[in-house]
């Protein structure tokens, strides 16, 4: 066979003429050991450096309630300073009654996600104003480009969980958005969701629209866990009244509380990696104490969030070696306490292109081998998390189904090993009519969906498209191709009379969300 019609046949199997069929929704499994880059001794430094933070200079809560719960729980709380500071027996007590793994029900129950142990689950990115595309640049995102982002993660078998709201519908009062968001989620989205955690009515809120998009009443989801939301503390040591209260109510009902401080190193945490990591983790510690004092056993995460600044703008950075290192010593500590660890990608790209591409990759690199259990806006994330933006859902979106082929060992079994077909084929022949070759070609490796494999010619004759201008044709037409999943008509009616009567309370000043 010449070399030009090997190039062809290489083209072929490769372009998409004989792609499988499309992928079943399922979560990868971490099949690899993870990195551990500290000595066991230097881990255990950070926790009894944590601990003596804990003891000793307290956290601030703002919360009357939590400083409340955490006073009777035995922690001693100043009142005048709002400080409360936990004894190490408290802290070890309580965290060892927490979960190392639990269950997020999803609507459709094939798409319920397994949190903890083996199990990884991707989110998309959560909490931007902007989103953007090339069309239309930076934008205030709307109700109707949040919905059509919603339809696109519903489309996406890589994603697993939606990350609580893309993007904010700034066309929407900010009282009732999160129950517009809720709506949309349940309605165009059959996998789970995550809720907002900005006070205690907006999580009760997604607590009852969650109960009514299962069948359910609230009272129902005691023992069902279906909401897994993302608390931060304000570093350094800070939990405000909004979070602490979000906190308090998700525990109350059974739900997964998320605690994940945001510390960057050099700004609000010491600009040493292991002193940053020593502050996150007693904060992380402080927030799944209160969870755990609030609810014994209740599901929670153990959340990293801690990045750098650019020393020269103090800006946030995203991606960077410190960033993926920072991720895999949390993993470490995470498993130390047999909790469930959450990571995130991003990047500070305000464009999706390079940077934005080695970034995430970076960011996701860090967190899979640090063993996290769940990585947060893992696509879609621009800007440093202040847009999503639809190209880069795209391409997130890829490189998560890389992750998850990567995570997938090979097949190494004797037949795998192909000792036949290579004394068949012999020396200077070719594997490609081989039977060996032609019963697997089809799904023998990874197909994917926005890299052109082409060569030159073919690639220029089709247009010589960057990997960004086929993500916007992309997500153009899976948005013409979206059919909304079905929805029994008796729960839509009940979850749509519920956002609502919650309107015309809040239009009446009853029951307001705090802001």
């Amino acid at each position: 066979m010449s070399d030009r019609r090997r190039a062809r046949r290489r083209n072929e199997m490769t372009t998409g003429a004989h792609r499988p069929s499309k992928p079943v929704f399922r979560q990868p499994r971490l099949s690899y050991r993870p990195v551990e880059i500290l000595p066991a001794d230097r881990i255990e430094a950070i926790h009894e450096a944590s601990l003596r933070i804990l003891r000793d200079i307290g956290i601030r809560i703002l919360s009357d309630e939590a400083r409340r719960i955490l006073r009777e729980a035995g922690a001693m709380v100043d009142e005048a300073s709002m400080i409360a500071r936990l004894d190490p027996g408290l802290v070890m007590e309580r965290v060892a009654l927490a979960p190392e793994r639990f269950t997020l029900e999803a609507r459709n129950p094939a798409k319920s996600l397994k949190v903890g142990g083996e199990h990884l689950v991707f989110t998309s990115v959560a909490g931007p104003a902007f989103t953007a595309d090339l069309d239309r640049g930076r934008r205030a995102g709307t109700l109707a480009e949040m919905r059509d982002y919603l339809r696109l993660i519903q489309g996406f078998d890589a994603i697993h969980q939606e990350g609580g709201g893309p993007f904010e519908a700034l066309d929407v009062p900010e009282q009732v958005r999160h129950l517009d968001l809720q709506v949309a989620q349940i309605t165009l989205m059959d996998k789970n969701w995550a809720p907002w955690t900005l006070g205690r009515v907006r999580v009760r809120d997604a607590v009852e629209m969650a109960a009514r998009a299962l069948g359910t009443t609230r009272d129902g989801l005691a023992d069902r866990v279906v909401l897994a939301g993302v608390i931060n503390t304000n570093s350094p040591l800070m939990l405000d009244v909004p979070m602490a209260e979000a906190l308090i109510e998700l525990a109350r009902h059974g739900q997964a509380a998320i605690v994940t401080p945001f510390t960057l190193a050099g700004a609000m945490a010491p600009v040493t990696l292991t002193g940053a990591l020593a502050l996150q983790n007693a904060e992380a510690l402080a927030g799944i104490v209160l969870a755990q004092c609030v609810r014994p056993g209740v599901p929670v995460g153990y959340g990293a969030f801690t990045t750098n600044v650019d020393m020269r703008t103090g800006s946030p950075a995203f991606g960077t070696p410190e960033y993926a290192q920072a991720a895999q010593i949390s993993g470490q500590l995470a498993r130390r306490y047999r909790i469930p660890f959450r990571s995130s990608g991003g990047t500070a790209s305000n464009s999706c292109d390079a940077q934005a591409a080695y970034e995430s990759q970076m960011s996701l690199w860090g967190a899979v081998m640090g063993g996290s259990h769940m990585i947060k806006h893992a696509a879609g994330w621009l800007n440093g998390g202040l847009t999503a933006s639809f190209e880069k859902l795209v391409l997130d979106a890829e490189t998560l189904a890389m992750m998850a082929a990567y995570l997938d060992p090979p097949e190494a079994g004797d037949d795998a090993l192909a000792l036949d077909a290579i004394a068949t084929v012999g020396h200077g022949g070719h594997f490609f009519g081989a039977p060996h070759t032609l019963e697997r070609y089809r799904t023998a490796f990874y197909a994917p969906l926005v890299s052109d494999w082409s060569n030159f010619e073919t690639w220029s004759e089709r247009g010589a498209e960057s990997a960004t201008l086929r993500a916007n044709r992309i997500w153009k037409q899976r948005l013409a191709d979206y059919e909304e999943p079905p929805l029994d008509a008796a729960i839509r009616d009940a979850v749509l009379d519920y956002a609502a009567r919650r309107k015309r309370e809040i239009g009446a000043g009853q029951d307001v969300p705090d802001c």
